[in-house]
């Protein structure tokens, strides 16, 4: 049985925009700190500095800036930014990964919702990251209620929210499939509760990985 005070963790928090992953995935490291683990707590698109400028060419400006295929490429060039200076060195040192999005997001909103771009995704992903997380939570929130939290924020990152409730909705549904078909990294925790409840449901998954 692995020790818990030393056992590398890589986790993902996914979900639509406005679920909460951010604010579970800041609560879920700093909590693991508070019970002396060394936590690492990333983001997607970003994490880098490389994928940082990445991060600011796909996600600021019109909607319909870069083609479906262009965004596929700019994802994977961040994503292995990150996983090559970030993600795989804090794992190699013990260390547990907390990143809000990771691949699961490319899948969905690059892979379906701009055309059926599924397999150009996960052939990329094949080619140059070849890793998927330990663990996946997804947080599962009403569409309506995600969209309405997302557009509440006033940021200049509004790439997806501009495209609507139906996205949302789509993605919604997405993620459920992707939490069928990975079914033994996925957990689904239900976001439309107090956050302090989610908050103990991923703490629970976290800590019986960590076992």
């Amino acid at each position: 049985m692995s020790d818990p005070r030393t056992k590398a963790l890589f986790v993902t928090l996914e979900g639509i925009d406005g679920s909460g992953k951010s604010t579970q995935a800041r609560r879920l490291a700093e909590t693991l700190r508070a019970a002396g683990r060394d936590v690492v707590l990333t983001r997607e698109p970003g994490g880098s500095p490389g994928a940082d400028e990445i991060r600011r060419l796909v996600l600021e400006g019109d909607p319909d800036r870069w083609s479906a295929e262009t965004e596929i490429l700019l994802f994977t060039a961040a994503r292995r930014d990150h996983l090559e200076r970030l993600i795989e060195p804090a794992l190699a040192a013990g260390q547990i990964v907390v990143c809000d999005r990771f691949a699961d997001s490319t899948r969905l909103y690059q892979g379906l919702s701009r055309g059926n771009l599924r397999a150009k995704v996960d052939a990329l992903h094949e080619l140059m990251i070849g890793r998927e997380p330990d663990l996946t939570l997804l947080i599962d929130m009403d569409p309506a209620t995600g969209l309405e939290r997302a557009r509440g924020r006033q940021g200049h990152e509004e790439r997806f929210e501009d495209f609507g409730l139906a996205l949302q909705e789509r993605m919604r549904g997405g993620f459920l499939d992707l939490a069928r078909e990975f079914g033994a990294r996925f957990r689904v925790i239900d976001g439309n509760r107090d956050p302090d409840a989610v908050a103990a449901d991923v703490l629970a998954h976290v800590r019986t990985a960590l076992v």
